[in-house]
C-alpha cells in the first residue's frame, strides 16, 4: 500500500507509515469503507474480527483517538482513549493486535 496516495490525514499517514515499518507491509489491513478523511480502521489480516478504529477528529493537534473492536461486542472498548500520542497509539495498537 501506497500510505501516501491515501486521501488521509497527516498524522494517519504518519501513524500507517510507522506500523508498516515496525510490522511489515502484510501484517495490517486496512478498512477501504472508511470515508472520513481523519479516521481509519485496521485489523489483522489474519483475525479480522479484532479492529481497531483510529482517528483525529475532535482531537488536540497531533493527536489521536481510538476505539478497539473484539469479536465480543461487549469487550468493544469505544470513547475512552482520546487525545493519545503518537507513541501511545502504537503502543495500544502492539497490544491490541500483537499480543
Amino acid at each position: 500500500m501506497n500510505v501516501w496516495a491515501i486521501d488521509k490525514d497527516i498524522p494517519l499517514k504518519l501513524l500507517l507509515l510507522e506500523l508498516v515499518h515496525r510490522y511489515g507491509e502484510n501484517t495490517l489491513a486496512l478498512n477501504t469503507k472508511e470515508q472520513h478523511f481523519q479516521a481509519i480502521e485496521l485489523c489483522a489480516l489474519n483475525d479480522p474480527s479484532l479492529s481497531a478504529y483510529i482517528y483525529t477528529f475532535g482531537q488536540s493537534a497531533e493527536r489521536y483517538g481510538i476505539d478497539l473492536k473484539y469479536p465480543i461486542s461487549a469487550h468493544n472498548i469505544v470513547g475512552e482513549n482520546e487525545n493519545l500520542t503518537l507513541a501511545q497509539i502504537i503502543e495500544i495498537i502492539s497490544i491490541h493486535k500483537f499480543s
